[in-house]
Order: structure tokens, then C-alpha cells, then sequence
């Protein structure tokens, strides 16, 4: 994505002009302004790259994964009402085992202690819910951290840029040339809005995930529930 903004930057110097009159127009790329910025703003863009192609991988893999498990078969629970209202525990374990989801895999649990004491199912199913919660969440806290460690990186190339600037103001004495400063300034800005640029896109990728997660839990909850009461009804 950083490297296919070809136009991204035009600049257009004061009074140059062509044969013509008219004024010249330099544009650059991104991918120049990085090579620019020097070795320092190479290696933290670098990293920044990683960064955002680990974040996208995290992002479409729990995507597809969270998609999935909110998808419940509406028929699944009618199903399963009527084989264990008639005795057929072991058409209700087969019907959960072949059915691919948290909700089934929860109730599969809840099927399989049947016989028990109500408290020992309602673990059993509590237990298992944490266990598919926690499959549903993997990778998050890696995108979390992506969210907020890629800006600090980002800062990290600015204060490299800045050092660098301010070295060679040191070294020209009294003659300050500002193209001297040109590489030190390309890191600064570039890793900056770079930084930020991975961070915000990994923020709100965390945050519509986790809400995700949060719609498949609210299912999960609300068929463990009707399970429950369905134990409780009288034979």
C-alpha cells in the first residue's frame, strides 16, 4: 500500500520555469521520500512494514475466523430440542460433534454431562465457553500492541531525524545550509506519518474485531442459556 502511492507528494518550486513560462512541476514518490530520509528512516520504515503486513495478516485471518463462528444454523437448536426431549443423547452428542461452531461445540459439552447435577453442567458449559473465547481472541492482543507500539516507533524514527538535523546545523558552524538538514527532516516527517498511519489502521481493525468477538460471545451466552432451560423443563 506504502509503496503503490507513486503520486503521493508533488512539489512545485517558486518561480521555475520552463521555455514556455510555465512552472515546472517535480513530483516524488513515496517510495523516494523514504529512500531519502537515509539509512535511519530506511530501517524504521522497514520495520514498519513488517508491522503492517503482520497486522493485515492478523486482521484477515481473525476476520475469517470470527465470521465463521458467528454463523449459527437456525435449525440447529430445534434439533437438538427434539433429540434430547425424545432420550437421543447420543443424536444429540453426533449432531454437536458435527457441527463446526462454538454454539455446538458449548451445547456439545452441556450434551455430554447430561445425567449429572444441573451445577456440574453449568460448569462444564462456563468452562467451555472460556476456552472458545479465548480461541476467538487469538492474535488480538498482537494487533493491540501493533495499535499502539507502530506510533512510538514512528516518534522514534522523528527523534532520529531531529538528531540528525541538529548534527549537521552543529557541524556547518555558522553557515547553515538547508539542504543539510533535508535528510534529517525526510526521516523525521516520513516515519511519523507512517507510524501513525500503521497504528490508526490497527486500531480500528482491534476494535471492530473485538466487537466482533463480543456479538459471538452474546450467541454463544444466549444458546447455553436456552440449553439450560431446556434441561429444566419438565419430561
Amino acid at each position: 500500500m506504502l509503496l503503490t502511492a507513486s503520486n503521493f507528494l508533488q512539489i512545485v518550486p517558486a518561480g521555475d520555469t520552463t521555455g514556455t513560462g510555465e512552472p515546472t512541476e517535480e513530483t516524488y514518490s513515496f517510495l523516494s521520500l523514504i529512500l531519502d530520509g537515509g539509512l535511519g528512516g530506511i530501517i524504521i520504515m522497514g520495520m514498519l512494514f513488517v508491522l503492517a503486513i503482520i497486522a493485515a495478516y492478523i486482521f484477515f485471518e481473525r476476520f475469517g475466523a470470527i465470521k465463521r463462528a458467528n454463523k449459527v444454523d437456525p435449525n440447529f437448536m430445534n434439533n437438538l430440542k427434539d433429540h434430547v426431549s425424545n432420550g437421543k443423547m447420543e443424536a444429540a452428542q453426533a449432531l454437536c460433534e458435527s457441527t463446526d461452531t462454538p454454539v455446538a461445540r458449548l451445547v456439545g459439552k452441556g450434551v455430554s454431562r447430561i445425567g449429572k447435577s444441573m451445577s456440574d453442567i453449568s460448569d462444564s458449559i462456563e468452562n467451555q465457553g472460556k476456552i472458545e473465547v479465548s480461541s476467538l481472541e487469538k492474535g488480538l492482543p498482537y494487533l493491540a500492541t501493533i495499535s499502539g507500539g507502530a506510533p512510538m516507533i514512528g516518534f522514534l524514527g522523528t527523534v532520529i531525524g531531529m538528531i540528525l538535523a541538529f548534527k549537521e546545523m552543529a557541524n556547518a558552524g555558522g553557515q547553515v545550509d538547508p539542504s543539510l538538514l533535508a535528510e534529517g527532516i525526510y526521516t523525521a516527517m516520513i516515519t511519523t506519518v507512517g507510524g501513525l498511519f500503521v497504528g490508526i489502521i490497527a486500531y480500528f481493525g482491534y476494535n471492530y474485531l473485538t466487537t466482533r468477538v463480543e456479538n459471538a460471545v452474546y450467541q454463544m451466552e444466549l444458546h447455553a442459556t436456552e440449553f439450560l432451560d431446556l434441561l429444566h423443563e419438565p419430561v
